[in-house]
């Protein structure tokens, strides 16, 4: 079966030829009507440092509308954001530099970012 983009190039090519139908539009709208929805996965790194190599201490992420936390380091999918990123993952939020931590308060969310893959 041809993609949609498959599709509409081949209306484009009958419409040059004057060959472009009803049914060769319709059968577009259908395969749209097809095709299913993306969804926004979010994954959350917490590093110690502000550099996409820095390596991770935290990790929670957001699949398919669930939220999951792996249980323990070596269960995490990610290593430091710049491994997520070589595996499709895209940073849509830098560490908030206001919200470093300080060793003289005991609060405080070190470097947090966050990423997006749409699936």
């Amino acid at each position: 079966m041809a993609t949609v983009k498959q599709q509409i190039e081949q209306c484009i090519e009958a419409l040059r030829q004057d060959a472009l139908t009803e049914a060769d539009l319709s059968a577009v709208l259908d395969a749209l009507d097809e095709t299913k929805p993306k969804r926004q996965n979010l994954l959350y790194l917490q590093t110690g440092g502000t550099s996409v190599g820095s390596g991770a201490h935290g990790c929670t992420m957001v699949v398919d509308g669930q939220i999951t936390e792996p249980p323990d380091q070596d269960n995490w999918p990610y290593n430091s954001p710049l491994d997520a990123m070589r595996d499709g993952w895209r940073i849509i939020e830098f560490p908030n530099l206001a919200l470093l931590m300080d060793e003289s308060r005991t609060y405080g969310l070190g470097c947090e970012f966050i990423l997006e893959k749409w699936e």
